[in-house]
């Protein structure tokens, strides 16, 4: 927090379990280890920090920065430490050893957050340089750069495959990068021209959850490639958002001091027969999770197929089963529609229900 403490909640009481004091300025990010047997905390400071969860609060301090420490982030296995500075570089710290391993430096101005992928090869950053870089960690070079032309991006993830990144943009627009192809594949512009502060994949891939400063969490369901799900809560900018590791739950902290707890409910309507639908595509060439959400150009990978298939073949004949399968996805679309309406209908009448309590307990205090 900006009071310059680390504060460790117990989730079953709802209480603090602990309360933790070292920095001299503000903590801008906090993170725990894989194991959740070290904490991390980045400061403006200029330090890092490494905690060990427990009553006495000793902490181990990581210089190395010359202006403020915007973000830490832990390898996925633990063995590895990540900060991104205003000094313009990535560092790359030993936790067991917690000494300095290298940097990075090719960013131009401020870094505003650094990750690693999930099998620890890559390291994305983004920087209000306007770019989003990959590096590789084994080479210690910049392999990949993405650049944006409105903004810049404030935080930047991994999907749990680690093929794709998100990003969230200071002009108010989410991305997801397929690092692969170096492609955006997914663009969300929200309607407020507010800046997304932070994003977080749920553990399946089909879900991204993004924070606003417009003091509102948006759920955005990357199959569908649409927003489903708009929470307000928070009386001020939302500065971070997180699943927990098995994607029930999700926190989310805010400028208005308050750190809140949600609970998903992704499942509760059967959504997985919603999922089923929608991998059953037409084009075979996209990864389920990972839908474009503009019209695209045809594949030439696909025209090679389709030639393969018809050669010789006399085209009346090929005409046939390529009308049979639109056909049969426009059924699939029509059954994901009807489901649909039956979800709201759910939620409508839920919501009927409550107001209707409401309104009930207000004529009793009356």
């Amino acid at each position: 927090s900006l009071d310059k403490f680390l504060v460790v909640w117990k989730l079953k009481t709802k209480c603090k379990a602990y309360k933790f004091a070292g920095h001299a300025a503000a903590v801008t990010s906090v993170q725990f280890s894989p194991e959740g047997q070290l904490l991390a905390s980045a400061s403006q400071d200029r330090t890092v920090r490494l905690w060990i969860p427990c009553i006495h609060g000793e902490s181990s301090v990581l210089k190395g920065h010359t202006a403020p420490v915007r973000s830490v982030s832990f390898s996925h296995d633990g063995q590895f430490l990540l900060s991104a500075s205003n000094d313009k570089s990535v560092k790359i710290w030993s936790p067991r050893h917690q000494r300095l391993l290298f940097s990075l430096f090719q960013h131009t101005h401020w870094v505003c957050c650094a990750k690693f992928s999930p099998d620890g090869r890559l390291i994305a950053s983004c920087s209000e340089d306007k770019s989003i870089k990959i590096w590789d960690t084994r080479n210690k070079t910049c392999i990949d750069s993405f650049l944006e032309f409105e903004g810049f991006a404030n935080f930047v993830d991994f999907n749990p495959s680690g093929t794709c990144i998100a990003s969230a943009g200071s002009n108010c627009a989410v991305k997801l990068w397929d690092i692969r192809m170096n492609k955006l594949l997914q663009h969300y512009k929200g309607k407020n021209n507010v800046g997304v502060n932070c994003v977080s994949f749920h553990p399946s891939g089909n879900y991204l959850i993004t924070a606003s400063a417009d003091g509102t969490l948006k759920i955005l369901d990357l199959l569908e490639g649409r927003l489903i799900y708009t929470l307000h809560g928070h009386k001020g900018p939302v500065l971070y958002v997180a699943f927990s590791k098995g994607g029930e739950k999700f926190a989310s902290g805010g400028a208005d001091a308050q750190v809140f707890l949600w609970k998903t409910n992704f499942d509760s309507f059967d959504y997985k027969e919603v999922l089923k639908h929608h991998v059953r595509r037409t084009h075979i060439d996209d990864p389920p999770h990972l839908l474009d959400i503009y019209p695209r150009s045809p594949h030439r990978h696909n025209e090679k197929i389709h030639e393969s298939a018809v050669h010789n073949v006399d085209k009346q004949r090929c005409i046939s089963p390529t009308l049979g399968n639109a056909l049969e996805h426009i059924v699939e679309q029509l059954d994901v529609l009807t489901l649909t309406i039956s979800i709201l209908e759910q939620r409508l009448t839920l919501t009927e229900d409550k107001l209707k309590d409401c309104l009930e307990n207000q004529q009793k205090i009356l």
